[in-house]
């Protein structure tokens, strides 16, 4: 018997699920916007922004994300020299 793949996990951050949550986002706030208070014009415009900021903010966020990993990696290497550093100088030292 040959053993089973391992499975792959799945993304939950694909672009295109990001962009169809936000379409479907945006047109919900369409259609509430257009039944209640709003007309058809004005509410296209509301929905639309809404899909563009929630876009942007996924794609900003994964900046921002990947930003703090590199800036955290290169803190805990300066902090992981100077814990090899105080490791050697008191092992030196018989400390």
């Amino acid at each position: 018997m040959s053993s089973p793949q391992p499975a792959r996990p799945v993304s939950n951050s694909t672009p295109g699920r990001r962009l169809a949550v936000a379409v479907i986002l945006s047109l919900l706030v369409f259609a509430m916007l257009w039944i209640t208070v709003f007309g058809m014009i004005t509410s296209l415009l509301i929905g639309a922004g809404c899909c563009i900021v929630i876009v942007a903010a996924s794609s900003v966020s994964d900046l921002v994300d990947a930003l703090l990993g590199a800036l955290t990696s290169v803190v805990f290497g300066v902090l992981a020299i100077i814990a090899a550093i105080f490791g050697a100088i008191f092992s030196l030292l018989g400390l």
